[in-house]
């Protein structure tokens, strides 16, 4: 599909013009030089990062965005190759995370207290999953939560349960596998097929290009940048979590805690003897503890990070 360029790209995300300077929008065969390009691009100090994201929030300065930008473009090239297995073009879903990001420092507050790129990493994955589940076949005959857990989490739950094969699963193979993702078994065997059947990493990146995509995989190790976007979503949603569940009664709290947030969950059984209430009451606290905490996380999520439009 054709793609507009960067500077095209983020005038429609920021809603101002730029003066040029960003890279143009990735190809398929240029893929390799972008990659070096956007590597060596210099990191911001911190004290840099805060007074640039000043000035685009007040001031909506071109110079200090496209600065911003260019400083995280590995992290989206980063973030993209953990698609490589769904059968799109790379040069497409990098394209499209640069507009997540592109999205993220538009709406970045540097007065929140955490970094750009934990906040951009948010946008760039939500961007990116979008566009795979409206792009990819596979998935539009199913968007439901449901499906989009079992599309974006099929692969690592095989690895998980030592399933390393493309072909078709096992019986015993697919139960432990909707077992783990709350889908029917029926689900996982027409996911993994499509899956198998669609994605390759030996198709050739151009028709005038022999370089197979399998050769130009950066290294399975984590670029510096996404180790330490990643640790800090993760303290922030530890953090969203924990200030979630500080919303919700004694007893609610307890209830959860047991129920969901342990490796060896307690039963309805436990609880009812443990609380002195019946099985049935129980499942009633559980269900409304959990409305109450999704929707007080979902409100913080919306207050640090906006809607994704």
């Amino acid at each position: 599909m054709e793609k507009n360029s960067s500077k095209n790209m983020l005038s429609k995300s920021v809603n101002f013009s730029l003066s040029g300077g960003l890279p143009a929008s990735v190809n398929d065969g240029g893929i390799s030089a972008y990659i070096n390009m956007v590597k060596n691009i210099p990191h911001l100090s911190p004290e840099e990062e805060y007074d640039l994201a000043v000035k685009v929030q007040k001031n909506h300065d071109l110079e200090a965005a496209e600065k911003l930008i260019k400083s995280n473009l590995f992290l989206v090239v980063a973030t993209a190759f953990e698609y490589k297995g769904y059968g799109l073009p790379i040069s497409d879903i990098i394209s499209e995370g640069n507009i997540g990001l592109m999205k993220a420092v538009k709406k970045f507050d540097p007065d929140k207290g955490f970094k750009l790129s934990t906040y951009a990493l948010w946008w760039i994955r939500a961007t990116i999953n979008e566009f795979v589940l409206s792009s990819w076949s596979l998935v539009k005959i199913g968007t439901q939560a449901a499906q989009k857990k079992l599309f974006f989490s099929l692969k690592k739950i095989k690895a998980k349960l030592g399933i390393y094969h493309d072909s078709d699963l096992t019986p015993d193979e697919t139960k432990k596998v909707a077992g783990e993702l709350d889908v029917s078994e029926e689900d996982v065997i027409e996911m993994n097929r499509r899956v198998a059947k669609d994605s390759s990493l030996n198709k050739v990146i151009s028709d005038d290009d022999e370089t197979e995509t399998m050769n130009m995989l950066v290294a399975d190790t984590p670029a510096p940048e996404e180790i330490t976007a990643n640790d800090e979503m993760r303290a922030l949603r530890t953090k969203m979590l924990r200030d979630a569940m500080a919303t919700l009664n004694p007893r609610e709290q307890l209830i959860l805690s047991r129920r969901r947030l342990t490796d060896t969950p307690a039963t309805l059984d436990d609880l009812s003897v443990e609380l002195k209430v019946s099985k049935e009451r129980v499942r009633q606290i559980e269900s409304r503890a959990m409305e109450k905490l999704s929707l007080s996380l979902l409100k913080e999520k919306n207050r640090l990070f906006g809607k994704n439009n």
